[in-house]
């Protein structure tokens, strides 16, 4: 029960920082919400439909590379964000502030919600399976695999939709990969203890 709530909080936080802060500006939150804008820019297809549709191959892929329960929390989180997002995104038709402050606060909220899910052995599908598979492989921080690999797929989305998302795109995978690294890391009953 316990992972039931962390996970819900966790992608329900993505799904939101997604549809409240990021999406309303095309600014993606990664990879495969960055291929989520170009499908969305060019076929009007709505976006949760275009994260389930690519989490699908790459879940297949987390059966067999991270494991059954990995799997099954990561559809579960998929889930729980896809519907965030389509909700969110129904309600949300312009920008809550301005860019650069959307972005801050969709990056800190993103990377809290994803760095939940990694801490307790899920992931929100997409480019994160590949970066907790690389990581698993490599022993390096999935934050900072994460951080290239999606950085990769923004400047492709940012030429498409617009040079100046690029700057914004970056900088939102800068900020919320730190945080999900913090977060996957953090000792915190340690720190508490101390107080006492």
């Amino acid at each position: 029960m316990f992972k039931v709530v962390l996970f819900s909080c966790g992608a329900f936080l993505q799904g939101l920082a997604m549809a409240l802060f990021l999406f309303p500006h095309a600014v993606p939150s990664g990879g495969v919400a960055g291929i989520a804008i170009l499908n969305n820019y060019f076929f009007q297809v709505p976006l949760g439909l275009t994260l389930w549709i690519i989490n699908f191959g790459l879940l297949l892929l987390a059966v067999k590379k991270l494991g059954k329960q990995t799997a099954l929390w990561t559809i579960y989180c998929v889930a729980v964000t896809s519907i965030t997002v389509d909700w969110l995104g129904s309600l949300i038709h312009h920008p809550i502030n301005n860019m650069f402050v959307d972005v801050i606060y969709g990056a800190l909220i993103f990377g809290l919600g994803v760095g939940i899910l990694f801490r307790y052995g899920a992931s929100s599908g997409g480019m994160d399976i590949l970066a907790l598979i690389i990581s698993k492989w490599t022993g390096k921080k999935p934050g900072l695999l994460l951080f290239w690999m999606n950085s990769t797929v923004l400047i492709f989305t940012a030429l498409t939709v617009g040079a100046s998302i690029i700057l914004f795109a970056v900088m939102c995978q800068w900020i919320s990969t730190k945080i999900i690294d913090y977060v996957r890391t953090a000792q915190f009953h340690k720190k508490a203890k101390q107080y006492m």
